[in-house]
């Protein structure tokens, strides 16, 4: 087996080509000296394929594509994607501003396909800090098209981006199950893969009540004949409840809501979260009413379909029994009844998890700061927090989609992703190589509302900005995040082009190509979002 090491440390080491590193590096490619390289154990850019159901659309605007709410005129944008498809004008004409989710598949995997800091077929095995040269070693094997090691190799890097994303999420009672090969219990995230076995079965049961659950009963339910349903959909929420969609509720995934919320204390982060399910669990209202014209269409003949919408309900426990059907037994937690469920079928729309970085930082941990309940400290410009022996020269290490605890439930959507890979390249080069907005929502989410702090220089620690309006000083009663030190002082307004770092250099918008946000949908969740 055959070893390769690169000598010379790149700027920026991206681990996980999702479509959030994705838009970094599609926002990093214009910065022409600015050495990056992203890894990725698939062969190619895949965004979910198993949920992707025909006619099912992205519920943010097409706007949220990987660049343009952070640079509209980049050659990266989903309409630069529609122009080389010679496909603008049949846009133009189809009048949509929701577009498919195959489509924003198939844009996102154009932009992979030429941007050749991309690196498919490398799994990262570990991280390390090599002190004698103060910056991050990075072990991968590159893998084969049999998914088998064929090579080792070793880079270096300066700063690290992690985007590797999210794992689907079985319950405890099901688990076993879904592992067993002779049973047909799967996660949402193959939905797809396994459609004919399930259309082929005899009663199939959806359990979740998010939008992956709500897009999977509704597919079924058209693909099966009218009388012969067999269907049952449960859900634990007390109803299946529309997604909060209101324009002032949309709000809450601008990044003015963003750095309220990094601003808040710990403890009433924590607070505040899980009361905001309805932000990004909910379902969408037209899903919601295509599922009750479908069943009412099947009524026309005087009978009921075989479908049954169940809510408030928990799976206690599952197993299999004698005929090979599956056994679950059913909990009511209002009425306080149980019962056992037989099926044949059962698609766990349970949502997602973030995968650990224990794992992957585990030659770190020493270096690593955490909060009073152990979980990673992010700053506001996405930086774990460190070691000041590894950030005072420069070197940081970013996240994406693992700070929904320090950035709130805007972390996974779509529609932050170009802000925050601005906000990084920002930091990371201590300039304002994308200008940012400094207010983005008519709400003002507290008596002093948070300013956007400037990029800093390289070498500046992580923390968290103040709570204060002025960025400078605490607003009464207000508690600072554990670890967290003063902010950089705010960027002063820009009006102009993109400013370069030393040695970076950025080509005027003209040269970069004309290109001329599930509910809200998530990256690396489902594309189904937010269960």
């Amino acid at each position: 087996m055959t070893s390769t090491s690169e000598t010379a440390p790149h700027d920026l080491v991206g681990i996980g080509i999702g479509p959030f590193n994705l838009s970094l590096a599609a926002l990093a490619q214009p910065l022409t000296t600015l050495s990056t390289a992203f890894y990725d154990q698939n062969p190619a850019f895949a965004w979910h394929p198993g949920l992707l159901i025909e006619g099912t659309t992205l519920q943010v605007p097409f706007l949220a594509d990987l660049v343009t709410l952070a640079d509209p005129a980049s050659r990266w944008s989903f309409l630069s994607h529609l122009r080389h498809r010679e496909r603008l004008f049949p846009f133009y004409f189809a009048e949509r501003f929701h577009i498919d989710r195959a489509e924003y598949a198939a844009y996102c995997r154009w932009v992979s396909e030429h941007l050749p800091a991309l690196h498919f077929g490398h799994r990262v095995e570990s991280v390390r800090w090599d002190s004698a040269h103060a910056h991050f070693e990075v072990d991968y094997s590159r893998l084969g098209a049999d998914g088998e090691t064929e090579s080792l190799g070793r880079t270096h890097a300066r700063n690290l981006a992690l985007g590797i994303g999210t794992a689907p999420n079985l319950p405890g009672a099901l688990r076993p199950l879904a592992d067993s090969p002779g049973t047909l219990v799967l996660h949402s995230a193959d939905y797809l893969r396994h459609r004919d076995r399930l259309l082929a079965a005899g009663h199939v049961t959806v359990i979740g009540s998010g939008q992956s659950g709500a897009e999977v009963f509704l597919d079924l339910l058209r693909r099966r004949p009218t009388g012969c349903e067999q269907l049952h959909w449960l859900a634990r929420t007390e109803a299946f409840a529309p997604m909060e969609y209101s324009k002032l509720g949309l709000e809450h995934f601008t990044p003015d809501y963003t750095r309220y919320f990094h601003q808040l204390s710990e403890t009433a982060r924590d607070s505040l979260l899980p009361r905001q399910w309805q932000l990004h669990k909910g379902i969408d209202s037209g899903t919601l009413g295509a599922i009750h014209d479908e069943l009412y269409r099947r009524t026309l003949d005087g009978h009921w379909p075989d479908a049954t919408l169940t809510p408030g309900v928990t799976v206690r426990t599952a197993g299999r029994v004698g005929d090979g059907r599956i056994e679950l037994h059913l909990e009511h937690g209002r009425q306080g009844t149980r019962t056992r469920h037989t099926t044949d079928a059962v698609v766990l729309a349970t949502g997602y998890r973030e995968r650990p970085l224990d794992q992957l930082l585990g030659a770190l941990e020493p270096h690593l700061r955490r909060d009073s309940s152990g979980r990673l400290a992010v700053d506001a410009h996405y930086r774990l927090a460190l070691d000041p022996a590894l950030t005072r020269g420069g070197s940081n290490i970013y996240v994406q989609n693992a700070e929904r605890h320090t950035h709130g439930v805007g972390a996974p959507d779509l529609g932050l992703a170009a802000w925050r890979s601005a906000t990084i390249l920002n930091a990371l080069t201590g300039t304002t190589a994308y200008p940012l907005p400094q207010r983005t929502a008519f709400t003002r989410f507290g008596l002093h509302q948070p300013t956007a702090s400037a990029p800093g220089t390289p070498g500046t620690p992580p923390g968290t900005a103040s709570a204060s309006g002025t960025g400078t000083g605490s607003a009464p009663g207000s508690v600072p995040a554990p670890g967290s030190v003063p902010a950089p002082a705010p960027a002063p307004e820009s009006a102009g082009s993109p400013t370069a770092p030393p040695g970076v250099t950025i080509p005027p918008p003209e040269s970069a190509g004309s290109a001329l946000r599930t509910p809200r949908d998530a990256a690396d969740p489902p594309p189904a979002a937010r269960d």
